[in-house]
């Protein structure tokens, strides 16, 4: 029984990928809906000067508004109807997450089941359009004050402006919930992935064309190509990683016969936190150098300036922020997402236990022993996936898309979508093999 899904695995091939039509058509529809937000993203903001903007984001990009734009696409480059993006309702998500451990009636939601979580979904749905409410008026009164940006400022504009981003966002939202549930892999995921990936060769050609010039040595280059190669090598190791704990189940009696009892595994993950720890942190670093950007022609403080010099995007200061921040998020969101005595409660109620510990609070602290030492490797992963590239843009001037935490959601987002691809294979296969011993059974009756 146990080598059956070896052979299944085995076995998937061209032919079974040919023959698993339902999974074509997931495939196709994926790819439409990502065209469709590509193409989202370059129809522009009504009553925006292109050339102004351009000019105004440029100053800018190597702010928060650079990594939006990394994470958007290109749309805020351009002004986009997609410039918000998904990162509202990725925020009113993570809210709602952290919510849900503090406030007693959504954690008791939570516990209800598929009925709870589609409340709690709802709850992110109406969070997402306040966060979008909000950022969108900021976005118009912004725009607004730029020289030349808005052809024609009043409340007209931002009333349009808000309207068009905050349904650039839910329709967003609602394309990520249909890929999800008519497609391949996390929607949301999907869209973010295609955002970055889309800006990958506009990077890799200005960093062949600094090359080029002359401003980087060829070695330097095929050391950069060798680090990338390395990175993504460490992330697919680490985010496959698992620390599984052995869960064993007491014999049973039924009738006058006893049946052995089961073993099985807890597995957990060493990334827990996966990519919210470098964005978080990235975001939070670099805010203060967005804001020093939009208020130059106010008189700062020289301690002000001395220390928003010292916090600029790869400055040794920020490195040590930028790698601390990541290992505090990195066991925060952990210890949001994964909750030891309630894994210690549901093993207790299926009669499952840990050898050499007692059901319940025991198992807890031992699950929580053993979680809090493998989040320490997986912070120190991360901090070295994000820095070692810091280092290197610092240094030498590669474009933003080849950072690291780039590289994190793309490759995490590939494992995740390769691996649904499988299972629907697996699955499709196992069927075929359902159907063909049922063929077999009625032709010996026969």
């Amino acid at each position: 029984m146990a080598s059956a899904a070896e052979q299944l695995a085995s076995n998937l091939n061209f032919s079974a990928f040919a023959k698993a039509e339902d999974l074509k058509k997931r495939i196709w529809f994926t790819i439409g809906a990502l065209l469709v937000y590509r193409l989202g993203t370059y129809i522009p903001l009504p009553g925006i000067n292109p050339d102004a903007f351009a000019h105004a984001f440029s100053s800018q990009s190597k702010g928060v508004l650079g990594m939006f734009n990394m994470f958007a696409g290109g749309a805020v480059q351009r002004m986009a109807i997609f410039a918000l993006g998904i990162m509202p309702y990725i925020s009113a998500s993570i809210i709602m997450q952290l919510m849900t451990s503090v406030i007693p009636s959504l954690e008791a939601l939570k516990k209800e089941g598929e009925q709870g979580r589609k409340v709690i979904n709802q709850y992110t749905r109406y969070g997402t359009v306040l966060l979008a409410l909000v950022q969108a008026y900021g976005i118009s009164v912004g725009l607004e004050n730029g020289n030349g940006i808005v052809s024609d400022p009043g409340m007209f504009f931002r009333i349009s402006t808000v309207v068009t981003l905050v349904g650039g966002t839910m329709f967003l939202m609602w394309l990520g919930e249909q890929i999800t549930a008519r497609g391949i892999g996390n929607g949301i995921s999907l869209i973010i992935f295609s955002g970055i990936v889309a800006g990958l060769p506009h990077a890799i050609s200005g960093t062949l064309e600094l090359g080029r010039t002359g401003a980087l040595s060829t070695g330097l280059i095929l050391a950069i190509i060798v680090l990338a190669i390395v990175v993504i090598a460490l992330i697919v190791f680490f985010e496959r990683a698992q620390r599984r704990l052995l869960i064993q189940y007491p014999k049973r009696q039924v009738g006058n016969r006893m049946f052995q009892g089961d073993t099985s595994h807890l597995p957990l993950k060493l990334n827990t936190s996966g990519v919210i720890p470098p964005i978080f942190a990235s975001s939070l670093l670099l805010l203060p150098a967005t804001i020093a950007g939009f208020s130059q022609t106010t008189n700062m403080p020289a301690w002000a300036s001395t220390i928003l010099a010292s916090l600029g995007h790869g400055q040794p200061l920020y490195m040590a922020f930028y790698a601390a921040m990541i290992v505090f998020f990195a066991f925060f969101y952990t210890a949001i997402v994964f909750n030891p005595k309630d894994t210690a409660d549901q093993l207790k109620k299926h009669s499952g236990f840990i050898p050499g510990y007692r059901p319940g609070e025991r198992t807890a602290d031992y699950i929580d022993y053993v979680l809090t030492r493998i989040t320490v490797v997986g912070a120190i992963y991360l901090v070295l996936v994000c820095l070692l590239p810091e280092f290197l843009i610092s240094a030498t001037g590669v474009p933003f898309y080849l950072g690291g935490t780039s590289l994190l959601i793309v490759v995490s987002v590939t494992l995740d979508t390769v691996a649904q691809i499988q299972g629907h294979l697996i699955a499709h296969q196992y069927e075929g093999l359902i159907k063909k011993s049922k063929l077999r059974g009625g032709k010996k009756a026969r």
